[in-house]
């Protein structure tokens, strides 16, 4: 068997062994939501002074009025077949709106892990190269502000310099602006689809609305993917393969890049990794902020609502997104050192 297969195989084992913690996240996520205060049957009959009649109809529509059990029992029948029920707030089934609203958090949340990451391994590395300078304290002191500022406080303070006082950006309303016509809709992420459209036009109205809330983001993901590289490559330069490299007359550069910072790399994955799931699932006060049509965003306000549905999808989905994303990190450990195996 070649080693993709094998590799194969170990994944679909690893994804076989997630599949208990998802069945109990869909438990915990249904139990949670029917124990939260608040009547969605009330809220979506347009108010407490709604007719009782309205009220039993939503009621029954939303499945409220059988027991709990008869629901949970429901309610996994129809995520076994792929259903996640329908949007009170939207009309819609929730999948057609996770999977419309999808592409703009992952879009968002690649930029700004991929501003993140350029951004924190040159620092990491250059604080690593110099502990207890200048430059070592001014890394760390910009990933602590970068932890301490709230991301709604930076993104606002970033439209106020940018958009408010300088002009240079554009409002910040969404993933284009009204002037823009979209491109079709190959893959949902508008930079791929209006670059295989070849308007480039909206290319740069695209992407201009997608900085300022992409940098938002990595200002508050900078830090834990700068120390982490820190830590690394310190105990990196401090091993003996380095101190070898260097006694055989190595060029110090390369033996920072192609020594020290290739096993040094391997915990900025884990931390990637992780930093990544967290990123898609609390990036909510970025895509308020920025008016950003994101899944985030969605569940926030079916969760206000007490529309259960797209709560429980929502979940669903960053539940599995963190299992594959887990996957993806294991297999790229095993790229980056050969001698780690995923099984």
């Amino acid at each position: 068997m070649t080693t993709l297969g094998a590799t194969a195989i170990r994944a679909a084992r690893r994804f076989a062994s997630s599949l208990p913690a998802l069945f109990g996240v869909l438990i915990f996520t249904f139990l949670l939501m029917r124990v939260l205060p608040g009547d969605p049957a009330v809220f979506f009959a347009s108010g407490p002074n709604s007719g009782k009649e309205e009220i039993e109809t939503i009621r029954k529509q939303m499945g409220l009025d059988k027991p709990v059990p008869q629901q949970l029992f429901l309610y996994l029948y129809d995520v076994g077949r792929g259903n996640l029920g329908r949007s009170l707030m939207t009309g819609q089934n929730v999948t057609k709106d996770l999977r419309e609203r999808l592409p703009a958090s992952l879009e968002l949340t690649f930029s700004a892990l991929l501003i993140a990451l350029v951004l924190a391994i040159p620092l990491g590395v250059l604080a690593a190269l110099k502990p207890g300078s200048l430059v070592d304290h001014g890394v760390r002191l910009f990933c602590a502000l970068g932890v301490c500022v709230p991301t709604f406080v930076s993104g606002l303070l970033l439209i106020y310099i940018f958009y408010y006082l300088f002009g240079v950006s554009p409002d910040p309303t969404g993933r284009v602006d009204i002037f823009t016509t979209l491109p079709p809709a190959h893959t949902g992420f508008l930079l791929i689809d209006f670059a295989l459209a070849g308007d480039f036009d909206g290319w740069w109205a695209a992407f201009k609305q997608l900085i300022l809330p992409a940098c938002t983001m990595a200002l508050f993901v900078i830090a834990p993917l700068a120390r982490i590289t820190r830590a690394s490559m310190l105990a990196s330069l401090g091993s003996d393969f380095v101190r070898t490299a260097r006694s055989v007359g190595l060029s110090w550069w390369r033996i920072v890049v192609t020594y020290a910072l290739r096993n040094a790399i391997l915990p900025v994955i884990t931390i990637a990794g992780i930093v990544f799931s967290t990123m898609l699932g609390a990036n909510v006060l970025v895509e308020k902020v920025f008016s950003w049509p994101g899944v985030a965003s969605y569940a926030l306000d079916a969760l206000l609502s007490s529309d259960y549905a797209p709560v429980q999808g929502f979940v669903l989905l960053m539940a599995s997104v963190f299992v594959i994303v887990n996957l993806v990190v294991d297999v790229l450990y095993g790229i980056a050192d050969p001698r780690i195996s995923i099984g």
